[in-house]
């Protein structure tokens, strides 16, 4: 049976929640991964003796600049880019492989989650890392679909990530959550016109999240607001 069978066999024993859909971001939400894109990037750059500054680079990313904003600011030009992106792009996949990259409690919030809403994923991960991340993972299972950084062309905080994900689903703004943990995905889901839920993350608390519909620690209290939203 299908995802979104499955959900219409559910609904009429336990009714439909309010919020119908809900879009995952991956990276800090779904798996803790974010502090590891950073030390890659971190350990690339410091072979050219460049410092990633770690305060910086949250600053930058969550206005959606990547990772190398300061490095070509500082005259590092694009044949070395190239190069420490590759090995940026290395690091990271060995982190994805021997890290403890687990959050605790989102498989079973999801399987709770999925009796109420559909659910799937906007993220800006490669999709290379992203099945890296899930080859022996239970997280796909209850998405109805994944979309990753190749299947949209402006990625956040510009708003086409969710918008292409409410398309997908043929979902009114309304009816749909997104779930983020970044000011970078909170501006995307909020220029798309769309709730939006900020989960906890350490990595990132610094950033600015006034502009948040709810603000939560963990994955499970999103059952009182898919179904209490107004």
């Amino acid at each position: 049976m299908r995802p979104a069978e499955l959900h219409n066999v559910i609904s009429l024993r336990i009714g439909e929640a309010v919020k119908k859909y809900i879009l995952f971001d991956h990276d800090g939400v779904l798996v803790d991964t974010e502090i590891w894109y950073y030390r890659a990037a971190e350990r690339a750059l410091a072979e050219i003796g460049f410092v990633l500054d770690k305060e910086q680079y949250l600053e930058d990313m969550a206005r959606g600049l990547g990772s190398w904003a300061r490095a070509k600011a500082a005259g590092i030009n694009e044949q070395d880019l190239r190069s420490r992106r590759a090995a940026r792009d290395a690091y990271y996949q060995d982190y994805l492989r021997h890290e403890s990259i687990e959050i605790d409690g989102v498989v079973d919030a999801l399987a709770e989650l999925s009796q109420y809403a559909r659910l799937a994923i906007v993220t800006t991960a490669k999709r290379s890392d992203f099945d890296l991340i899930h080859e022996n993972r239970n997280i796909r299972r209850y998405m109805e679909f994944v979309l990753t950084r190749e299947d949209y062309n402006l990625a956040k905080p510009h708003p086409e990530p969710y918008l292409t994900g409410l398309a997908r689903f043929e979902a009114s703004k309304e009816a749909a959550l997104v779930v983020e943990d970044s000011g970078r995905g909170l501006n995307s889901a909020v220029a798309a016109g769309i709730d939006c839920a900020v989960v906890y993350n350490e990595f990132t608390k610094a950033h600015d999240f006034s502009g948040a519909s709810y603000r939560i620690n963990s994955l499970i209290e999103l059952k009182s607001i898919i179904v209490n939203a107004s």
